[in-house]
C-alpha cells in the first residue's frame, strides 16, 4: 500500500520517537494520583521527519481556493487576500483575552464598532450584532427577532413563515427550529416567486417571509417591492438571507428592497476563506423597531440578556471582514459584484453554446443553475458522473442537486476573483466532460480515476460508518 495512504497508527514503530518538548526550567510540579495515566496514552511512535511528511502530504491533498478554480454555487469560494490573514494575525488581536479590560482592547472594540457600522452602510439596517457564528444560526436568530417582535405586539398568533420553494435548506429549517410553521411559496416558470400565489397565501397568521436576493437560481427578484409591500400589508416581518449578497454588493441595499432582518455570511462576501465546517461568522442587522431584540455580549462582567455566542462572535473573521472592506472602499465594494456577474454570464454564455442546458434560460446575475435531465436521460451520465469527472481534470466539482426545483442540477458560482484565462479552462474542461458523455460514458460512473480516493459507496458510507481507528 502507498505509505502516503497510511494512517499515522499504521506507520508507527515500536521505540521510535524524537525529542520535541524542551527540557524543564524549573522543578516539576507532580501531579495528584488522581489525574495521572493508569496506562500510557495510545500514541503513534515516529520520528520527527516521519511527522512532518505525514502532515505534509494530508496538507498536500487538501484543496482550496489557492489550489484552483473553486466554483461552489451559493457559496462564494473567493480567494481571501494575504493581507487580511496578516491583519487578523497581528498579536493584539490574536492574543487578546474577551475578559480583558475596556482600556486593554480598544483596538479590538474599535474593529466591531467599524465593522458594524460598515455593515449598516451596506445592508441599509440600523444595528448588527456580530455575535452569530455562521450563517444559519444568524437566521435563526434572526426568526427569534421576528417572534419576539410580534409577541411584544401581542400578536403570538403570527406563526406562518413563508418560504420559497427556490430558498436555501436552512431557510425552512431556521423558521422550524424557531417555532413557526413554514409555508411553502412556488416559483413561476421563469424562477421568480409567484406574486399571485403569494398574494393568496398572506393571512392573518402570517409572521413574516424569509427570501434571499438573487435567489438560488442566480435571479434577481424584480418584484422585491411589491413583495415586500405584500407582506408589510398582510403584518409580517421580511428576512434577508445574505448568502447571495455578493450579487449586488454596493450596488443594491436589502433594507431599501423592504427587508427588516438580514445577515450576512461574512465568511463568503468578505473573503474570510471558509469549508471543512468552519470558520464561519453570521452578523445580523435589524431595522429600528427590532434594535431592542438584539443580543447582548458576555463580556467585562455582563451576564444578563439573549447570548448566541460567547462574548463577541468569531473575531479574527471580523477582522479580516473590516481589512477586506476598507482595502476596497467604497467604490472598489461595488466593483466585486460588477465583476462576480459578469464571470458568472461569461462561464454561462460559454457552456450553453456548447450544448449544457440552463434550468434558466436568462441572463443570471453571481451564479448560474445547469440542468443535465436531457443528458443523463440520453447518455446515462448523472451530474454526480460529471461533477467527479471534473476531479481528474484537477478541478473542484460545482454544487450538485441543488436547487432541488432543478432536476440535475449543477450550480456554478465563479466569484469576481477568477481570470478570464481561468473562465476559459474551466469551460474548455466542460467541454470536453460533455463530449465523454457520449463517446465514454461507462467511464464517467466510476470517476473519478486520478484522486487519491476514488467513488466511495455512499449508501455503505452512510449506513456504517467508520468513525475511528
Amino acid at each position: 500500500m502507498n505509505n502516503d495512504l497510511l494512517l499515522s497508527m499504521e506507520k508507527s514503530i515500536p521505540g521510535r520517537g524524537s525529542q520535541v518538548i524542551p527540557a524543564l526550567e524549573a522543578p516539576a510540579y507532580p501531579l495528584p494520583e488522581t489525574f495521572c495515566r493508569k496506562a500510557p496514552p495510545m500514541l503513534p511512535e515516529l520520528a520527527e521527519t516521519d511527522v512532518d511528511r505525514h502532515y505534509t502530504a494530508l496538507a498536500q491533498r487538501a484543496y482550496g481556493v489557492n489550489c484552483g478554480f473553486y466554483p461552489l454555487g451559493s457559496c462564494t469560494m473567493k480567494y481571501n487576500p494575504a493581507v487580511n490573514e496578516a491583519a487578523a494575525r497581528q498579536p493584539g488581536f490574536m492574543g487578546a483575552h474577551p475578559l480583558a479590560p475596556a482600556h486593554a482592547v480598544q483596538g479590538c472594540h474599535a474593529v466591531i464598532t467599524e465593522l458594524s457600522a460598515a455593515l449598516c452602510e451596506i445592508a441599509g439596517m440600523d444595528a448588527f450584532t456580530l455575535q452569530p457564528a455562521a450563517g444559519a444560526q444568524g437566521e435563526f436568530f434572526g426568526m427569534l427577532c421576528v417572534k419576539r417582535y410580534h409577541e411584544a405586539r401581542g400578536e403570538s398568533h403570527r406563526v406562518r413563515m413563508l418560504v420559497p420553494d427556490s430558498a436555501h435548506g436552512t431557510n425552512p429549517a431556521s423558521a422550524a427550529i424557531a417555532g413557526f410553521t413554514v409555508v411553502n411559496v412556488p416559483s413561476r416558470a421563469d424562477g421568480l416567486v409567484d406574486t399571485d400565489a403569494l398574494r393568496g397565501l398572506l393571512d392573518e397568521n402570517t409572521a413574516g417571509m424569509m427570501m434571499t436576493n438573487p435567489n438560488t437560481l442566480g435571479l434577481f427578484e424584480k418584484d422585491i417591492l411589491d413583495i415586500s409591500r405584500m407582506v408589510h400589508q398582510a403584518g409580517g416581518l421580511m428576512y434577508y438571507d445574505g448568502a447571495n449578497l455578493n450579487a449586488i454588493l454596493g450596488q443594491a441595499r436589502p433594507g431599501d428592497m423592504g427587508f427588516d432582518v438580514t445577515h450576512f455570511n461574512l465568511h463568503k462576501t468578505f473573503s474570510t476563506p471558509h469549508g471543512g465546517g468552519g470558520p464561519g461568522s453570521g452578523p445580523v442587522g435589524v431595522k429600528r423597531a427590532l434594535v431592542p431584540y438584539l443580543p447582548t455580549v458576555a463580556s467585562l462582567g455582563a451576564k444578563d440578556g439573549l447570548q448566541l455566542k460567547a462574548f463577541h462572535g468569531n473575531f479574527g473573521i471580523m477582522v479580516r471582514a473590516l481589512a477586506y472592506i476598507k482595502a476596497l472602499g467604497r467604490d472598489a465594494l461595488s466593483d466585486v459584484a460588477t465583476h462576480a456577474v459578469l464571470n458568472a454570464n461569461y462561464l454561462m454564455h460559454r457552456l450553453t453554446n456548447a450544448g449544457y442546458t440552463p434550468a434558466i434560460a436568462t441572463r443570471c446575475m453571481h451564479e448560474f443553475v445547469l440542468t443535465l435531465e436531457g443528458i443523463k436521460a440520453e447518455t446515462g451520465v448523472s451530474a454526480l458522473d460529471v461533477a467527479k469527472s471534473m476531479i481528474d481534470y484537477g478541478m473542484h466539482p460545482p454544487t450538485m442537486y441543488f436547487p432541488l426545483i432543478v432536476h440535475e442540477a449543477l450550480m456554478f458560482e465563479p466569484t469576481e476573483t477568477e481570470t478570464r484565462e481561468t473562465l476559459d479552462h474551466v469551460a474548455d474542461v466542460m467541454i470536453a466532460i460533455l463530449a465523454q458523455t457520449r463517446t465514454d460514458p461507462a467511464a464517467m460512473h466510476t470517476a473519478p480515476h486520478t484522486a487519491v480516493i476514488g467513488r466511495p459507496d455512499d449508501v455503505k458510507a452512510a449506513r456504517t460508518p467508520v468513525l475511528h481507528w
